[in-house]
């Protein structure tokens, strides 16, 4: 497994790797949900590329980029076992050096949901993803279904932008109480991490619902904010039900429905997402 750390040794590795190559871009403190991503690409292609950088641009002021947690030995020892080719784990003054100006916008569906509550975090994700996708070439880039609303910036940004890779949506993966796996559960006392249980079960709520056959949207987003606000120190930033290709909320559900939402379990804020009729 070779790790590199800057641009010039990356695109010198790329030039060497003969065959078809898969990207995993991570911001580290790897679990399962990561290690599930690299599997596909290792199926898929014939170089696994690991990226390893905690994105600064993608944070507010106020949110978690210094204690976001970090753990690069195990990072490493882990993607060997997985056996990953290359691992690149840029500092923040390589991916942004003095007098960094540009910046990839994707409009309308970075408006909704996240970012209505992260400004300026999808601009801070396109422009990283669009970096390493210009760094390491890749064929294909593989993405979690439970960033939803990432994966469709991403997939937009691919689209309009005429990027020459496809994107692989990878299945959420949960512990087996159902919650989605993520770097930031480390945040959680067993308390809140048994209160944070109350975000799969309003997901398997509505998809009850919605295959009982229940069609109003707001209905379905009533009894879901109702099973979440009984959770002591839950706190909801939003509720959604919304188109899964625009995001835009939906009054009544005819097709597919994403429903989705983001809540706050003490000091931890957490995502998670199902597809109703279909997907994940």
């Amino acid at each position: 497994m070779k790790v590199v750390d800057t641009v010039a040794a990356m695109r010198d590795a790329r030039r060497q790797a003969k065959g078809t190559v898969g990207l995993v871009p991570t911001m580290g403190y790897l679990h399962e949900g990561h290690l599930t991503l690299v599997r596909w690409a290792r199926r898929q292609t014939e170089v696994v590329v690991v990226s390893i950088f905690v994105n600064p641009t993608q944070f507010g002021p106020n949110e978690d980029f210094d204690r976001y947690p970090r753990d690069p030995q195990r990072d490493l020892a882990l993607l060997e076992r997985e056996g990953t080719d290359i691992v690149f784990m840029p500092l923040a003054s390589e991916m942004y050096p003095q007098g960094f100006s540009s910046w990839v916008d994707v409009e309308g569906i970075t408006d909704r949901l996240e970012g209505v509550f992260r400004p300026g975090h999808f601009r801070g994700v396109a422009t990283v993803v669009a970096k390493l996708f210009n760094i390491v070439e890749p064929h294909r880039a593989y993405f979690g279904e439970k960033d939803a609303q990432q994966l469709r910036v991403i997939q937009k940004m691919v689209a309009d932008l005429n990027m020459n890779l496809e994107i692989v949506p990878v299945p959420t993966v949960r512990e087996a109480d159902g919650l989605a796996m993520s770097s930031r559960n480390a945040y959680l006392n067993p308390q809140e991490r048994q209160s944070a249980l109350a975000l799969y079960k309003s997901l398997t709520l509505a998809q009850g619902l919605y295959a009982q056959g229940e069609r109003d949207a707001e209905t379905i987003r009533r009894r879901m904010i109702q099973l979440i606000e009984k959770e002591p120190g839950a706190k909801i930033d939003y509720v959604s039900l919304a188109d899964p290709d625009t995001l835009e909320e939906l009054d009544r559900i005819e097709g597919p429905a994403l429903a989705s939402l983001a809540v706050r379990i003490g000091t931890t804020r957490l995502i998670d997402n199902m597809m109703l009729g279909g997907g994940n």
